[in-house]
């Protein structure tokens, strides 16, 4: 079997998943699979237009196929767009070596270490200066990192680390407009306990746990974990599968560690997992993949077992809780499940006033704006405002002048707008009626109208 093999499985579980998408890509680099990686890059640039990684990937593409000069317009134009993104620096000081410009390779070299010094790379110094220089020392614990790949990078058998910041968000849920009874039960299920931990002790009760929160794309699920943590004055680590996943065996639940371990020492903390079922995936779905050491991992880390969780919140998200493994809903791990719906009418209006905000409007209606968009999640109605901004923009540009915004332009947007729920709820449903057996989509069923 391939060592792509899982990755591409993973991918196949959540073919939206931008950072899976990512790892993928570069691992393909790292075989050779030239076309393959080109793909899975155009794709991420679909998907997420402003990645620059993916726009850094497609260039390092270009390079390995001969096509020196074309990568090196793509990535100027990148950094007239990111100037502030290393790896293009470093790509590009890589570019102009491989042509023999020297001098322009070293201000682009020395601009990447004057942005990230964790992008060194002895060979390219070498190059450039005919001498290397000595290995910077070793990072404090405070950051764990998972480096991302470059061709010319060499690999060592521990797991190749990069920053992982902790923030300490400063959003509440009073910036988050409607979803009142889902912001309800995270303070009944997680904010007050975290907020009277004297009284959780004295009945021996540990402060933290797990919570998943499932529901369609779009619909604020990372928005509410970063307020949850701004609400109980916690810090925050979200994570990324590319932070994760390793190809070579053993790195993967190695950085897993390494996050917890992380979170621990910084407790009270909330350790976000986005697209957790790529990480949590159903055991029986793998079969002999290596991936079910790092699902026995994951579980570990949640049950306590190789270190102490107390102060230790963990949030997991999806838009797919059927592909999650079963064992990670059992009592003491995710055990507390909350269903993120899409925003109700109240909840579409406060989006869109907070969505006009900072742009000329004339005259803006949003509750008629949010009466015709049943079923938006803040992702559809933000493609709302995408297309109206793209159609006044080519009238002003035409006329000289700046057009406002008016409601009319935006009902006449969400006409060429799907709700991309539905999709999700198609799917849903099924799982709803037919696999419902412990109960677990009963707030699917309910919001759908349906009795079993």
């Amino acid at each position: 079997m391939s060592k792509l093999d899982p990755l591409r499985q993973a991918v196949a579980v959540s073919p939206e998943n931008v950072p899976l998408l990512l790892l993928l890509a570069q691992s393909c680099l790292d075989e050779w699979s030239i076309d393959e990686a080109r793909a899975l890059f155009e794709r991420v640039q679909r998907l997420d237009p402003a990645r620059p990684e993916a726009k850094v990937g497609v260039a390092r593409v270009l390079h390995l196929t001969g096509k020196t000069s074309e990568a090196v317009v793509r990535i100027e134009s990148l950094l007239a767009d990111v100037p502030g993104f290393a790896p293009a620096h470093l790509l590009l000081a890589r570019l102009h070596a491989g042509e023999g410009n020297r001098s322009a390779a070293q201000a682009c070299y020395d601009q990447a270490l004057a942005l990230d010094p964790t992008l060194r790379d002895a060979g390219l110094e070498k190059e450039l200066t005919g001498r290397g220089h000595a290995e910077p020392p070793r990072a404090e614990p405070e950051k764990v990192t998972v480096q991302g790949w470059t061709p010319e990078s060499d690999k060592e058998e521990q797991p190749a680390v990069g920053p992982t910041d902790i923030e300490r968000p400063t959003l509440n849920f009073a910036d988050i407009g409607g979803m009142e009874s889902v912001k309800e039960e995270i303070r009944m299920k997680i904010i007050h306990p975290l907020k009277n931990p004297a009284l959780f002790k004295a009945y021996g009760k540990k402060i933290g746990g797990g919570v998943l929160l499932y529901g369609p794309p779009g619909c604020g699920k990372t928005l509410l974990s970063r307020a949850t943590a701004g609400e109980i004055k916690a810090n925050f680590l979200s994570i990324g599968i590319h932070q994760i996943l390793d190809l070579y065996l053993g790195n993967s639940e190695k950085n897993l560690h390494a996050l917890f371990e992380l979170a621990r020492t910084h407790a009270p903390a909330v350790l976000f997992f986005d697209e957790v079922d790529a990480l949590a995936a159903d055991r029986n779905d793998l079969k002999q993949s290596a991936g079910r050491t790092l699902i026995n991992q994951f579980l570990a880390e949640m049950d306590g077992n190789v270190g102490d969780n107390d102060g230790l919140l963990i949030l997991g998200a999806t838009n797919a809780p059927w592909h999650l493994d079963p064992a990670f809903r059992r009592p003491g791990r995710f055990d507390r499940i909350l269903f993120v719906p899409p925003p109700d009418e109240p909840a579409r209006r406060s989006i869109i006033e907070v969505m006009a905000k900072n742009k000329p409007m004339h005259a803006l209606d949003a509750a008629a704006v949010a009466k015709k968009t049943r079923d938006f999640s803040g992702a559809d109605l933000k493609a709302v405002f995408d297309i109206a901004i793209e159609r006044s923009l080519a009238r002003a540009m035409n006329e000289g002048r700046v057009i406002p915004l008016g409601t009319d332009d935006l009902l006449k947007s969400a006409k060429d707008v799907k709700p991309s729920t539905k999709a999700w709820f198609e799917s849903a449903k099924n799982y709803a009626i037919y696999s419902n057996q412990s109960g677990f989509y009963d707030d699917v069923l309910e919001f759908l109208g349906i009795r079993k």
